[in-house]
């Protein structure tokens, strides 16, 4: 696991092939407990090629120098994006 959250990711690779590629990542919140949505594509076998733009929401906590996954929200498409954006914004306005 990674002892910053800068080291924190969501790229995996099995079997030589990077099938989780992280294309950027924001920390919103850090501390103990850390905040980070990432920008990230799926490899796809059949095809042989990445997929489209996904999103996942991951909140990490801090314990003995260590961070650990505590909870994820995956949004599966730039149009649910879309839409969280838009209840985000008729909220905070």
């Amino acid at each position: 696991m990674a002892s910053s959250v800068e080291e924190l990711t969501v790229t995996y690779e099995e079997d030589g092939i990077e099938t989780v590629k992280e294309l950027d990542k924001q920390v919103l919140t850090k501390g103990a407990w850390s905040t980070i949505i990432y920008r990230y594509q799926d490899w796809d076998r059949s095809k042989e090629a990445y997929g489209p733009d996904k999103f996942t929401i991951r909140r990490y906590q801090k314990r003995n120098g260590e961070y650990q996954q505590k909870s994820k929200f995956n949004i599966s498409s730039k149009d649910q994006a879309e839409k969280v954006i838009a209840a985000l914004q008729k909220w905070i306005k």
